[in-house]
């Protein structure tokens, strides 16, 4: 039984995803700070779908930590998913650097250092699957989104190089770009529902793009054609709107 790992397991979209992959036949090990928080998403594969499904204690701030964590899993995930991310509020994080190292490491930082793991011992073994959850928001930079948008972009430009590095390995890397997703991070906000996702949603895009070994997916399909639109306004003019 092929095994999915978790990472940032407790957020809505990451139960989603690991109830998509638990539903069709594969164990499910989930990794997160709060590891009690997991426990009844646990019970719930367990009863649900009589799978295997582990906890698993990862900080994606732990930068040192990471190495001991991946080399720890039994057994080796054949597939490693990276939901975790962080969007706090833009203006507290352009006035306070803490809050911005926060999105920026979380976002970015922390994504790197555990999928060169994931991605170094894949390789080792020429077969491996590596999913990261992206956003849309960092096609084009924007004062909405400076500091978040800004991390999601390095995070897409690594997805990319690291599909385009680790090709000649057999491993295939899947960009996911959701847009809005209605979760407990978005629930206060005003959202147009036509552009905007339910948890589920962005699970049956995961699965179905390991299947079909996609390369990048959005998970509603108006996002490509917007923000292509938006990604060739002329920066002269894109410079002076209120986006």
């Amino acid at each position: 039984m092929p095994t999915v790992l978790v990472l940032g397991a407790t957020s809505d979209i990451a139960m989603a995803i690991a109830k998509k992959f638990a539903a069709n036949h594969y164990a499910i090990q989930l990794a997160g700070r709060n590891t009690e928080q997991l426990k009844p998403l646990q019970s719930d594969i367990h009863v649900r779908y009589n799978i295997q499904c582990t906890i698993h204690s990862f900080d994606a701030l732990a930068f040192s930590s990471h190495k001991a964590f991946f080399g720890s899993l039994t057994p080796m995930p054949d597939i490693t998913v990276c939901v975790f991310g962080a969007m706090e509020n833009e203006d507290n994080a352009f006035d306070d650097f803490e809050s911005a190292h926060r999105m920026i490491d979380t976002n970015y930082t922390g994504a790197v250092s555990i999928l060169n793991i994931a991605a170094k011992y894949y390789s080792s073994q020429k077969q491996g699957l590596i999913v990261g959850i992206s956003s849309v928001a960092g096609e084009r930079g924007r004062q909405s989104k400076l500091i978040y948008g800004s991390a999601k972009a390095a995070f897409s430009a690594y997805l990319a190089g690291l599909r385009n590095k680790l090709f000649k390995d057999n491993i295939h890397v899947v960009s996911i770009k959701p847009g809005f997703v209605y979760t407990k991070m978005t629930e206060e906000l005003q959202l147009p529902k036509l552009l905007t996702a339910q948890p589920s949603e962005v699970a049956n895009a995961v699965y179905n793009a390991v299947q079909k070994k996609k390369n990048t997916v959005y998970v509603k399909w108006m996002w490509r054609w917007i923000m292509l639109i938006i990604r060739n306004i002329p920066e002269f003019q894109f410079k002076k709107m209120n986006l």
